[in-house]
């Protein structure tokens, strides 16, 4: 843990208003499709459902509080990335919750095939937003149909991490993230997010438990170990503080169906290293785990 420093600069922590969701395209309502469900899954009725549920603890337990949230694109396509943390990861929903109340769009969630094909969780996320990570996706996703997606380069590696290894950030993979961005000619905005690693910290993990399930992890928490079963989904009341960075653009083609290799890694691996910086500083002027 990176000890306490200075107290966090609040000139830029202003209140933030939800703004009026948009219209529905008038397209939306042409054609057979007769329910609100669109190609990827998601149903609005389910999202504005999931808001009225979630908003109590995006407001109420995590507390959240963000940071350059103006710096998300408004319009356009854009590729999101974050650290990942927590058994059941917390991140996810509140980036989600957060950018639809504050901004007015959608976010779509990239996760791995594994999850979106558990039985009646993967149907839920796909409803509620959650769409399969393969490039093929994201590329209409992002290039074609210009919303906003969101990925954890991390992968599991994020969220199974034990609680000793806190705000370390693992290997972005290879980068593939950096390169569905390049090809389809959008930016990527890293947010660092503070909390989700208290919200359910990992004591230790069971891998034979976990290979016997097919599981990429088994955790233990010290969520179980407090509430008994019920915190297998009880997580505690962290503060949550995200801080949205500055859109990085490439100076590349886009539409190539390579890039470099190594160019991709550099950037992979800048991203990383700058949201890592960003993490270190967020904890430095962190007062408190539950009071921010």
């Amino acid at each position: 843990m990176v000890p306490g420093g200075e107290a966090p600069d609040r000139q830029q922590r202003a209140a933030l208003v939800p703004l009026p969701r948009p219209e529905p395209h008038p397209e939306a309502a042409v054609g057979h499709r007769r329910s609100d469900v669109d190609e990827w899954g998601r149903s609005e009725r389910m999202r504005a459902l999931v808001r009225s549920l979630y908003d109590p603890i995006y407001k109420h337990w995590f507390r959240v509080s963000w940071e350059g949230l103006e710096k998300i694109p408004t319009e356009g396509g854009a590729l999101l990335v974050a650290n990942h943390a927590g058994a059941i990861p917390s991140d996810a929903p509140v980036i989600m919750h957060g950018i639809e109340q504050h901004l007015g769009r959608p976010v779509y969630g990239m996760a791995d095939f594994f999850f979106r094909a558990v039985p009646w969780v993967g149907t839920l996320w796909a409803r509620a937003g959650g769409i399969t990570a393969h490039p093929d996706n994201a590329l209409r996703l992002l290039r074609d149909q210009a919303q906003l997606g969101l990925v954890f380069p991390e992968g599991t590696k994020g969220p199974s991490k034990t609680y000793a290894d806190r705000y370390r950030l693992r290997r972005f993979g290879r980068g593939g993230f950096v390169e569905i961005a390049m090809r389809a000619g959008v930016p990527v905005v890293p947010i660092a997010v503070v909390g989700a690693e208290e919200s359910m910290p990992i004591l230790f993990r069971l891998p034979t438990v976990a290979r016997t399930l097919g599981l990429p992890y088994m955790p233990v928490t010290a969520n179980m170990l407090a509430f008994g079963p019920l915190g297998a989904m009880l997580y505690f009341p962290a503060k949550f503080k995200l801080r949205v960075l500055d859109p990085i653009h490439f100076d590349v083609p886009s539409g190539q169906e390579r890039y470099s290799k190594s160019r991709v890694m550099d950037e992979a691996e800048r991203i990383r290293m700058l949201l890592q910086e960003t993490l270190y500083d967020m904890l430095r002027e962190r007062r408190s785990v539950w009071f921010g």
